[in-house]
């Protein structure tokens, strides 16, 4: 009797014991799978890599080939890559005003909203196959610090115009890619659509006209000019904001301050010289397919400048005064949807920037510089811009 009690327990026991090992079994299996779980889902997010040609992993990038500029663009105020090709063809001389990379990068935000614009105003055309890619019927080719990207993104919100968001420097600086390499960075368009894109260097560049003229001489041609004292300044400011220690901008205008002789040689000064650059253009297209918009009257009357150049491109004056809200912090119109009460759309942060303080002395002097200048730019344009 005693003996079946103690086998009963000793079987009670064992059953308990087995229980809770299983217990604990099932338990452990279910940490595993989900910790499985947690390794799949991570990876399936991290991004493909390829390998270049020196070995190095590289991000797999879109197509797209401002998106493929973007993801190399420094963050948080890193350092370049100076080894990347694209950096090596923007590496120029930042005192004289040719490193573009800061305005680059002030365009990506401009860039994301095209992208968005596209979505919305283009999907039959991506439904129906119907739209390609072309070469650029209108080019905005200066000037720097005029207002440029304030008109690019100004004529964006036409339904007629579809434009490339970044400076693609075709004709300036990698005209030995090709034809198809440029319509390759166009958008596509449906038929009837302009295509346009921007790039303020091209005003000043020796061989752009010859080089625009062979792609095809009916391309229409815009000039945003601005004072060009106002302008110079400007340009030394952007400048300053990325290099602080740069000389005081009264040292960089004169060759020898004492004797009052400007240094032409500065290229924040030698943009101003309207006349001279225009004199290249003229040799090539005729003055009828040219246009040249104010650029402070772009920002007095945005309105009153895009009729111009919505009448000189051959569209419908759709862009109106009801599509622009001053934005008085910032000193310029801002962008907005007619009846809508959606928040105006600005350009960056870095527009608007403050301008330093300059001798009185050196702007009249700048003044009595540029007044030549100014003088045979009215006559050659037929409209006096009001700069003197």
């Amino acid at each position: 009797m005693e003996y079946s009690l103690l086998c009963q327990s000793s079987f009670i026991i064992s059953l308990h014991s087995v229980k809770n090992k299983l217990f604990l079994f099932c338990i452990m299996l279910s940490l595993w799978v989900y910790m499985l779980y947690c390794c799949v889902g991570y990876c399936s997010t991290m991004p493909s890599f390829v390998i270049d040609s020196a070995g190095r992993k590289m991000e797999r990038l879109e197509e797209d080939p401002y998106l493929k500029i973007q993801s190399r663009l420094p963050k948080n105020g890193g350092e370049l890559d100076s080894s990347l090709p694209f950096i090596k063809a923007l590496s120029r001389d930042l005192l004289n005003n040719e490193n573009e990379v800061d305005s680059r990068a002030e365009e990506w935000e401009e860039i994301k909203g095209e992208q968005r614009t596209v979505e919305d105003s283009t999907m039959s055309g991506v439904v129906n196959g119907s739209e390609t890619k072309k070469l650029p019927q209108a080019i905005i080719i200066g000037v720097k610090k005029g207002g440029t990207r304030a008109l690019l993104e100004f004529l964006r919100v036409h339904p007629d115009i579809r434009a490339v968001g970044a400076e693609p420097h075709f004709f300036d600086r990698n005209y030995e890619k090709g034809l198809e390499w440029y319509r390759d960075l166009m958008p596509k368009t449906l038929e009837g659509q302009l295509t346009m894109e921007k790039t303020p260097s091209y005003f000043v560049t020796k061989e752009v006209p010859a080089r625009i003229y062979t792609m095809s001489k009916d391309t229409k041609l815009i000039v945003v000019v601005r004072d060009p004292v106002t302008r110079a300044i400007s340009d030394y400011t952007q400048t300053r904001s990325k290099k602080p220690d740069i000389p005081s901008f009264e040292s960089l205008t004169f060759k020898n301050m004492t004797a009052g002789l400007i240094d032409t040689t500065w290229s924040a000064l030698q943009i101003g010289m309207y006349a001279r650059h225009l004199e290249r253009w003229l040799e090539f297209f005729p003055m009828s397919q040219m246009l040249f918009v104010s650029g402070e009257r772009l920002i007095s009357d945005p309105a009153g400048e895009m009729a111009h150049v919505q009448d000189f491109l051959g569209l419908r004056r759709v862009v109106t005064d009801k599509h622009f809200h001053f934005n008085p912090a910032k000193g310029f119109p801002c962008l907005k949807k007619p009846e809508s009460n959606s928040k105006p759309h600005c350009l960056g942060k870095t527009k608007g920037r403050t301008h330093p303080n300059i001798n009185p002395d050196v702007v009249q002097r700048l003044r009595d510089f540029y007044k030549p200048f100014n003088q045979k730019f009215y006559h050659m344009t037929g409209h006096d811009f009001g700069w003197d």
